[in-house]
């Protein structure tokens, strides 16, 4: 199987929301409605199978400020794991972030390895920006008892 990275159209909002609603169920990845999706397109990277043309994952890259930014609505589709996609869109996400000039990136994840194998080291959350915590975490349904693991990678 061939795949390629790419940015997606606002007409692949309704088959990643389908990829992504099994992890968001899970309590893995926090729901964003078609919405916030189509709002944030330009932040995703997509892994599309050349040959069927179905998409394998996404990630997106959100910009908090000239400094910072966060990996982070990382999928695989379960079929495409483990042929190294995951690592790839995050790869993705990071080289955008140091093309926009973005110093450090953060993320929250429960796969700490995959990340820490891309260079991210762990942090303590009191890291993350008040922004995040309310924007995105409270709508979390493990908030305020998060158990995922913040990670920053400092670009160079």
């Amino acid at each position: 199987m061939e795949f390629e990275i790419i940015k997606p159209t606002l007409a692949d909002i309704p088959q990643m929301r389908e990829i992504v609603s099994v992890e968001v169920k899970n309590g893995v990845i926090l729901e964003r409605s078609e919405d916030e999706m189509a709002n944030a397109i330009r932040s995703y990277q997509l892994a599309r199978e050349i040959k069927s043309g179905e998409i394998a994952g996404f990630c997106a890259l959100y910009v908090y400020s000239k400094d910072l930014a966060e990996v982070r609505s990382l999928v695989v589709k379960e079929k495409f794991r483990g042929l190294g996609l995951g690592s790839k869109l995050i790869q993705m996400a990071l080289q955008e972030g140091r093309e926009l000039g973005i110093k450090e990136v953060l993320t929250l994840t429960y796969k700490a390895n995959l990340f820490q194998r891309l260079g991210f080291a762990i942090i303590e959350k009191s890291f993350l920006p008040n922004h995040k915590i309310w924007a995105d975490c409270i709508k979390c349904k493990h908030f305020p008892i998060c158990d995922e693991i913040a990670l920053i990678n400092k670009l160079s």
